[in-house]
């Protein structure tokens, strides 16, 4: 069926995501009941299998809860009964990790991009550290919490330094059921099975981003794709997802950036969107082509785009602030045609994603609980800049599941809202830690990977 023939939103994007993932060795209803990257099956945040709880707290609906040694930002994975983690650890001798629930300061918006020594939380990197990290995945049994094994891709001293709110490992794994893919940047990319076997590995180079990495690799078919924006020379890589050899590289005229590559299929072929400073773009995932172009976003662009049957959404939150609606099935540059459907300038997200349900596009101010929610075929605001009680600064991109969205903030409070027109908030729930990466879903267990712990969350 062609995503055209589709009506029904949520069904137009898992279609996306599922068909572009047939050919990944494992079938699509499989693909669907797991969390197999960052965003979940469709690459959106929607989940159209489960019933997490809505209310739980250290005491209430914990179903275990284990420490995770060294700071990430990476979103678990989950496969069957395998949770895959990662994490950075300093040396011993090291600083140590910061408090797990102490929110990142705020500072008002600086110039980035290229040169500017600022990324998302408009705070400076500062320099190297002066100790090695071991860069390190994580294998867990869900049922349990209990780690399987431990495995250090690389250790060594990085050679550039992250702002606050940033860690050394903000990129989340990716699998197609058989193994695992992890980007840790510039300490290189791996494949593992699951059992922990190191499958291949390889060394894409150092980037210069002052403040820090955080791209997460794609997978389209039995390709992996890669995104190296930086303050250098910038670049799109594919790979073969069984050897890791190259199989195109193509330059981008981009500076600094953090955005991961949506995959969808349109009008019979695959495209993958990149957001960026100077454009959004889609690309062919067989060859590196460009289908399409269109500039528009303001600078430092870090969501990752949705898309529904016939629209891409781009947006960025820091200087220029924008949210474009982009027409599927044009070629060439769409900077300033009909192909932008609508565009807005107030409330968007710096760092994370836009959640696209049900025809509502819900995002937050920049990195702030401060919520907007559009009519994505029309632009037209529906919830306008709603400050969220309890909520604080928001790195954590919303998922949405059982007409429920989930938004997890720094402070430790998780909000669970009613996927509605208006602001209605089921439940409040806070733990003892502090959450940037986003949540995951499988079946009815809430996986939130905290500053200082994994979560399983779930209904006796």
């Amino acid at each position: 069926m062609k995503t055209s023939q589709l009506h029904h939103p949520l069904a137009s994007v898992l279609l996306f995501a599922l068909s572009s993932t047939a050919a990944l060795g494992a079938n699509a209803e499989q693909y669907s009941r797991n969390w197999p990257q960052w965003r979940g099956p469709a690459g959106n945040g929607l989940v159209r299998h489960g019933n997490p709880p809505l209310e739980w707290s250290e005491t209430r609906n914990i179903k275990w809860k284990v420490p995770i040694p060294g700071r990430g930002h990476a979103t678990p994975i989950i496969w069957e009964d395998k949770i895959v983690v990662l994490t950075a650890v300093p040396d011993e001798a090291g600083p140590a990790a910061p408090a797990a629930i102490e929110p990142a300061p705020a500072a008002p918006p600086q110039r980035g991009g290229p040169g500017g020594g600022r990324g998302p939380g408009g705070r400076g990197g500062g320099g190297a550290p002066t100790v090695e990290y071991a860069f390190t995945v994580l294998g867990y049994d869900r049922a349990t919490g209990r780690k399987l094994w431990e495995k250090v891709a690389r250790k060594e001293r990085p050679h550039q330094g992250v702002q606050p709110s940033n860690s050394f490992s903000s990129g989340s794994p990716v699998t197609d059921g058989e193994l695992i893919y992890v980007s840790f940047g510039s300490s290189g990319l791996y494949c593992y099975d699951f059992a922990g076997n190191l499958v291949w590995e390889k060394d894409l180079g150092k980037v210069e981003v002052t403040f820090g990495e955080g791209s997460s690799p794609t997978l389209v078919g039995d390709t992996l794709l890669v995104v190296q924006d930086n303050n250098n020379a910038s670049f799109i890589y594919a790979l073969d997802k069984k050897s890791g050899r190259e199989l195109w590289k193509k330059p981008r005229d981009e500076g600094s950036g953090w955005t991961t590559p949506f995959v969808l299929e349109h009008g019979g072929r695959t495209e993958v969107i990149v957001s960026g400073s100077n454009a959004v773009r889609s690309y062919d995932p067989k060859t590196g082509n460009v289908w399409w172009q269109c500039g528009g976003l303001g600078s430092n662009p870090v969501p990752m785009a949705v898309a529904d049957a016939d629209t891409v959404y781009a947006m960025s939150g820091h200087r220029n602030p924008a949210a474009l609606a982009i027409a599927l099935g044009r070629s060439g540059d769409l900077t300033g045609t009909d192909a932008v459907r609508w565009r807005i300038e107030r409330g968007t997200a710096y760092v994370p994603s836009p959640l696209l349900y049900d025809g509502l596009l819900f995002f937050c101010q920049r990195t702030s609980g401060i919520l907007t929610c559009v009519d994505a075929k029309t632009g037209t605001v529906l919830i306008d800049q709603h400050r969220l009680e309890g909520l604080a600064d928001v790195y954590a991109s919303p998922i949405g599941v059982n007409n429920r969205i989930y938004l997890a903030g720094q402070n430790g409070s998780t909000l669970v809202l009613e996927k509605s027109k208006e602001v209605k908030i089921l439940a409040s729930n806070k733990l003892d830690d502090g959450f940037d990466a986003s949540p995951a879903v499988v079946g009815n267990e809430l996986f939130l990977r905290g500053r200082a712990n994994l979560y399983c969350i779930t209904q006796p």
